[in-house]
């Protein structure tokens, strides 16, 4: 665990999704639609295979249950299991209002709880995002909503543009808008209640199923804002599971590290490359790389903006 780790893009076809990541990181084989792209990702439903050096063709959940906290550091909460995963969301259509568990309600369903940041890329003129219910929703009000169709009118909206951070804690009531180009980073957790799908059919031309009463013991009814902030110098975001920051680099720039942590790498915009162990890769735009906790220090060389998370 000395070099970076880049993998092959696990792909979504979910019916809401476009063709974004396919013009804007010319990525041949992506299916239409394509609504996610899985760039680093421990969960069997979409496990991550190394694409480059001596570990290629190797899952990550293998490289994880061989070395632990050589790849993942001493911060790890369980250092048999990546506990991140990392996505490319292509919102041509907006997605379904829905509700993750989070660390304290997740029993109550059985569910894993999934708290997460959604950077925004691109966007369409007017996007929007969906985050937190109104002040002064009730339970009984949301409920009325649903069986009406009007859920929308509860939740809080607003416009973004490229660079926004939002904060999406497990039990916000939330959803993309459409037109939206999101970097998420989350909790490793597949757990997803959706409350409402704005009346839309699946592709088998029946509504898609709903998890209202798992939804309503996920909510968390004192979240009614979520946080909206495009820092000039700090984190884009940072909570218990992740710490989220942006940094440009025009040159070369060589970041140590202590052991405890990861670092995983998205080019936002540019091209570069990274250098650790004797190995270099090559980063163009798009692209996501991670560097393993056991990596005393990592250079970065180009012109490129990049989004790094560590634990």
């Amino acid at each position: 665990m000395t070099t970076p780790l880049t993998f092959k893009p696990v792909y979504k076809d979910y019916l809401w999704g476009g063709d974004s990541l396919a013009t804007c990181y010319q990525r041949p084989g992506t299916p239409h639609p394509c609504a996610e792209s899985w760039e680093i990702s421990g969960l069997s439903e979409g496990a991550s295979i190394v694409s480059n050096g001596q570990h290629a063709g190797r899952s990550l959940p293998e490289l994880v249950s061989e070395f632990g906290v050589a790849l993942l550091g001493t911060k790890a909460p369980d250092p048999r299991r990546f506990p991140l995963l990392f996505k490319l969301i292509d919102a041509r259509d907006r997605l379904s209002i829905q509700v993750h568990p989070n660390n304290a309600n997740a029993a109550c369903t059985r569910g894993e709880p999934k708290t997460e940041m959604w950077y925004v890329l691109n966007r369409a003129p007017n996007a929007m995002i969906y985050a937190g219910l109104r002040k002064g929703t009730t339970p009984g009000a949301l409920r009325t909503a649903l069986a009406t169709g009007t859920a929308g009118d509860c939740l809080n909206h607003a416009p973004v543009k490229p660079g926004d951070a939002i904060f999406i804690p497990g039990g916000l009531v939330h959803a993309i808008g459409e037109g939206c180009l999101i970097y998420e980073v989350q909790q490793s957790s597949n757990t997803t209640y959706r409350l409402y799908d704005w009346d839309r059919k699946g592709p088998d031309g029946q509504p898609r199923p709903l998890h209202i009463e798992e939804s309503f013991k996920t909510i968390d009814w004192d979240l009614t804002s979520s946080p909206k902030a495009s820092p000039e110098t700090g984190p884009l975001v940072a909570c218990d599971y992740f710490h989220v920051r942006k940094l440009a680099v025009a040159g070369s720039h060589t970041i140590p590290q202590d052991g405890t942590t990861f670092a995983a790498l998205f080019v936002e915009d540019g091209r570069a490359t990274v250098e650790a162990g004797g190995e270099t890769v090559p980063l163009a735009s798009g692209t996501s790389c991670l560097i393993p906790a056991a990596v005393p220090s990592f250079t970065l060389t180009g012109k490129a903006s990049f989004i790094i998370t560590t634990l």
